[in-house]
């Protein structure tokens, strides 16, 4: 099948991924001639987060992942934390018991991240970051999206949506442990902290992005506020639809502004309705045809194609990186997403969403 490109020209602009997204599991090896030239001699395995944070890691990433490798003619084993931070160490150990020779994860925090990562390098396993950097890790690669860009996009997505009227405004940040989250939120300051039409009232992180746990600190901030805010910085999709609950209850929804992020099912019917200002895409397609690109390079012995480094703090070195290009998404161009196949029509345009789909040409 041939990657859509509609939204991710941008994205794929300055990079060259040779695969294509064709069938696969995340048990077994691939016999198609992806990226890399062909068939690699080498085993992968990739840890995710959990399922809870985001519906991305199992609904998106790890299909996708599943296609790159099955194209690359990579074997590969995909696992998923749980949220566990002991969890996560476990699965690596028994990759590296099982003979994986890179090891991918999204770390749960950068202390364990970097742990898992010192044991790997230790028994001559290769490693990458995938989607977080591991702050004072030994990751030899990481890919991701521009994350403060993400930030930057949601500042101006939430101004773009409130305009020039003094309005108040909250930000219900990731969870504090994950350095994306940090990044989102100086993305978003850079850009808010400038507009003095907009105070800000609140600003929490969300321990772990637990999307009811968000719920319970919004309400608290929406108290202590009185009610009188007028936008919320959401930093993804799941927070986004936490406030979107508690505004209900309180006959606010729609009357809100909200951010959001991954371009979810849920987070672009919110938009359809007029509960959540914007969503920002990102190809989650590329991010993992990126990822195995790097992971054949390691597998080979080869240098692989990056597109500049990124500062690890802790450190105190710049780890080569593969940063790929966000996107916005209001209601105008929730068809974009569509018809670069990160989400069906059919999912989408369900019951009461499917007159404003009609109205947008999405089908």
């Amino acid at each position: 099948m041939v990657r859509r490109r509609t939204v991710t020209t941008a994205i794929a602009a300055g990079l060259v991924f040779g695969l294509a997204a064709c069938g696969g599991d995340s048990g077994s090896g691939g016999s198609g001639g992806g990226g890399g030239g062909g068939d690699a001699a080498g085993k992968v395995g990739v840890i995710l987060p959990d399922t809870e944070s985001s519906v991305r890691w199992e609904n998106f990433d790890r299909p996708y992942l599943e296609e790159a490798f099955e194209e690359a003619g990579v074997e590969a084993v995909i696992q998923n934390a749980e949220g566990d931070a002991q969890r996560q160490a476990t699965i690596a150990e028994q990759m590296i018991t099982e003979g994986v020779t890179v090891l991918a994860i999204v770390n749960l925090d950068s202390a364990s991240g970097a742990q898992i990562q010192e044991k790997a390098t230790a028994e001559g396993v290769r490693t990458i970051d995938y989607d977080r950097l591991t702050l004072g890790g030994s990751a030899e690669y990481y890919v991701s999206f521009d994350n403060t860009e993400v930030g930057r996009l949601q500042g101006q997505g939430l101004a773009q949506c409130l305009g020039d009227e003094p309005a108040n405004i909250a930000f219900l940040n990731g969870s504090p442990d994950d350095n994306n989250a940090t990044l989102f939120s100086a993305g978003a300051h850079e850009v808010l902290d400038e507009m003095t039409q907009y105070t800000q009232v609140a600003e929490q992180a969300v321990p772990g992005w637990d999307n009811q746990e968000a719920a319970t600190i919004f309400e608290q901030m929406y108290t202590q506020a009185g009610g009188n805010i007028q936008g919320v910085l959401a930093a993804n999709d799941g927070l986004a639809n936490s406030v979107i609950q508690i505004l209900g209850r309180s006959n606010a929804a729609g009357a809100n502004n909200v951010t959001g992020q991954d371009a979810t099912v849920e987070g672009l019917q919110n938009i359809l309705a007029g509960d959540q200002c914007m969503t920002v895409y990102k190809s989650i397609r590329e991010e993992a045809n990126a990822l195995a690109d790097l992971a054949v390079a390691l597998i080979n012995d080869e240098e692989a194609e990056t597109t500049g480094t990124v500062e690890d703090s802790e450190g105190g070195r710049e780890v080569p990186s593969v940063l790929l290009t966000p996107v916005s998404i209001f209601r105008d161009n929730v068809k974009d997403v569509v018809e670069d196949e990160f989400v069906t029509a059919e999912e989408l345009c369900t019951g009461e969403f499917a007159a404003a789909c009609t109205e947008l040409g999405i089908q």
